[in-house]
């Protein structure tokens, strides 16, 4: 039958359209997938029919006659304005069946449930190859599901793949067709399926792969979004076009095979263009990056299901005032840069409360409009010399050192594997004897890597780790140069605990979240711990100081105590400043999303400073002068 006369019927939006289409396919179903005795069939379904009787204690389907959708979890800032509304559904539009394309229809159809028109919720043959599959296996390793079984799945039983749950599935499949017809069951499946990216649904996942309605999906799309229902994220054509590609031509060689699509129709449908939409996950919420954060922190602690239908109420760090002002500065300095040659650049910026380790402000990247890909919680990026005080820390906590200690900036090779490693500075010359406050304010290459290797880069990578920096590091002689990935979070998460003088609570974005009726699921009060050695953290914070009064980072000076550090890698690929008060930390990251060069002789001290010195005079305007406690304030550590 030709596809015309299949869209025929389905317009009609009868139950009996999409039997008659199977059914006027020939004996391709019906003959084709027979692969059991019909004996067999009968002892499976029988079987199945009994046990009915037995599982009593199961959910009543005819409750999704009147189904209504699960809660919603709202965030709002820490003054209360709600951000956004996240939900399983929140994302979805409910269309009718015959407002569907047939295509898409016939691809979810071939791909999930060929048989769905003849079987009474169960298919026998597709049940007892399971079976046998999984008794050979020892375990489950294929379902052998109806579309009625996965939707039954998905709105009452558990994902877990156990065969009392498969059971259970068939159980409710068929009480469910005795209530529903099916054209009733397959458009309450194709408007609850998870497509991805938060898509529930097939109006809303139309629009966000293909930015149409589900209504004018060709066949190449349609064939598309049917191999995604398996693993949305995993072929989502915004993650892996090649691996959306491949399930597209899985499901049309199914159809082919079926008989539903002409070879002429499988060609081009293979051959067509898709011209994809953008994810439109978070879309309409206020402080997109800030909602994605919040959104990770949750389903991490929680799980995605209780993220997208908890019903939970989360209160942020974030005021959204002053969430604002960190996005039009990055935004003004995205301009200005672009205006000095960094073409293609994005900026990351990340503001901590050091005293609560709240975040204040976190923005991702230029524009979340246009990349939902949050720079300031999953770019994971070289700090270069922004590293450099945690080795200089590590090495006053072990007592034998203090910022005045004498240090050598002179050549030095050190053995690497087979060859030989000859560290050098960024001016590539060398400046002899001098103090450990002057080889970190002018930033020199040499002497950090002499003491790195004097008290141990194991040493200094177990500071890292009580900092809270759990990037894949090793204890190699390059690392005091910053040669390992971090985030910008972590980053500022680590300068906010020397900011507090070694007392550290967990970094978050999250206060306090509550179910709909007010019960405390999480609370996030701050409960310091003494986590470094508080004279080593006050001594590392006056150095740092030096570094903006008279050192690389004089380009952040903001006219009150400040301590930062710039951070250039050496090809100038990344190009940080992080930088603390007494009750703001914030880091700032510039580079670009392809890991190329920004531009020769860029450099965090002169053109990322300028932007944490931009946006920290106006987070402290109004906000009183408050000083650093001098080393002499603590005790020494014992040697």
């Amino acid at each position: 039958m030709s596809s015309r006369t299949f869209e025929d019927k389905q317009s009609q939006g009868s139950p009996s359209s999409g039997v008659e289409f199977l059914k006027g396919v020939g004996q391709v179903a019906g003959g084709t997938l027979l692969s059991i005795t019909m004996l067999a069939s009968s002892i499976v379904a029988g079987g199945l029919v009994g046990l009915a009787i037995s599982f009593r204690n199961l959910p009543d389907v005819r409750q999704l006659r009147n189904f209504f959708p699960s809660e919603t979890t709202y965030i709002y800032d820490i003054k209360g304005k709600l951000l956004a509304s996240i939900h399983g559904e929140a994302n979805r539009e409910v269309v009718p069946l015959d407002k569907i394309s047939p295509q898409l229809k016939r691809a979810v159809l071939a791909s999930e449930d060929a048989d769905f028109y003849f079987h009474h919720g169960i298919n026998p043959k597709g049940v007892g190859r399971a079976v046998v599959t999984n008794w050979v296996a020892g375990g489950v390793r294929e379902g052998g599901s109806t579309i009625t079984m996965q939707l039954v799945k998905n709105l009452f039983l558990s994902q877990r793949r156990q065969f009392t749950r498969k059971i259970a599935e068939a159980v409710l499949a068929i009480r469910l067709e005795q209530i529903l017809t099916k054209d009733q069951v397959l458009e309450m499946y194709l408007n609850q399926v998870y497509w991805g990216h938060n898509n529930y649904g097939v109006q809303t996942a139309a629009r966000s792969y293909f930015n149409k309605s589900a209504e004018y999906l060709t066949l190449g799309e349609s064939a598309m979004m049917a191999g995604l229902i398996q693993a949305p994220e995993e072929y989502s054509p915004f993650v892996s076009m090649e691996k959306a590609k491949y399930q597209q031509k899985e499901v049309l060689g199914r159809m082919l095979t079926l008989g539903w699509i002409t070879q002429k129709e499988y060609d081009n449908a293979l051959k067509e263009k898709i011209k994809l939409g953008r994810i439109r996950s978070f879309q309409g919420s206020a402080l997109p990056y800030v909602t994605n954060a919040v959104s990770q922190e949750l389903a991490r602690k929680f799980g995605r299901e209780a993220l997208l239908k908890g019903g939970m109420r989360v209160q942020t760090t974030v005021d959204a005032k002053f969430q604002e002002m960190a996005e039009d500065t990055v935004s003004k300095w995205h301009k200005r840069l672009l205006g000095q040659g960094l073409s293609k650049n994005q900026i990351a910026l990340v503001a901590i409360d050091p005293r609560t380790h709240y975040v204040k402000a976190l923005v991702g990247g230029v524009d979340p409009k246009t990349s939902e890909f949050n720079r300031a919680t999953q770019a994971y990026r070289q700090p270069g010399s922004a590293f450099k005080p945690f080795v200089y820390y590590t090495a006053f906590a072990t007592g034998k050192y203090n910022p005045e200690t004498i240090v050598y900036d002179t050549p030095v090779s050190y053995r690497d594997g087979s060859g030989w490693y000859s560290p050098r500075n960024y001016d590539g010359g060398y400046s002899g004897a001098m103090s450990i406050r002057t080889a970190l304010k002018l930033s020199r290459n040499v002497p950090v890597i002499k003491i790195g290797k004097a008290i141990g880069m194991n040493k200094v990578v177990e500071t890292c780790r009580t900092l809270g920096i759990m990037s894949p590091m090793e204890p190699v002689t390059s690392l005091p140069l910053g040669a390992i990935g971090v985030t910008p979070v972590e980053m500022a998460g680590a300068y906010a605990t020397f900011a507090n003088y070694g007392w550290q609570s967990p970094t978050t974005v999250i206060v306090r979240v509550t179910d709909s009726s007010g019960n405390v699921l999480l609370d996030n009060t701050p409960k310091p711990q003494q986590v470094l050695e508080p004279w080593a953290a006050a001594a590392i914070l006056n150095v740092m100081q030096s570094v903006i009064t008279d050192g690389t980072g004089k380009n952040a000076a903001i006219d009150r105590p400040a301590a930062g550090k710039t951070g250039t890698t050496s090809s100038e690929k990344d190009i940080w400043f992080v930088g603390t008060v007494p009750q703001l930390t914030t880091a700032v990251w510039v580079g670009r999303d392809d890991n190329r060069q920004l531009a020769t002789g860029a450099t965090g001290g002169t053109m990322v400073a300028p932007i944490w010195r931009d946006f920290m005079l106006k987070a402290l305007k109004n906000q009183p002068v408050e000083y650093f406690k001098p080393p002499s304030k603590f005790p020494r550590p014992k040697k």
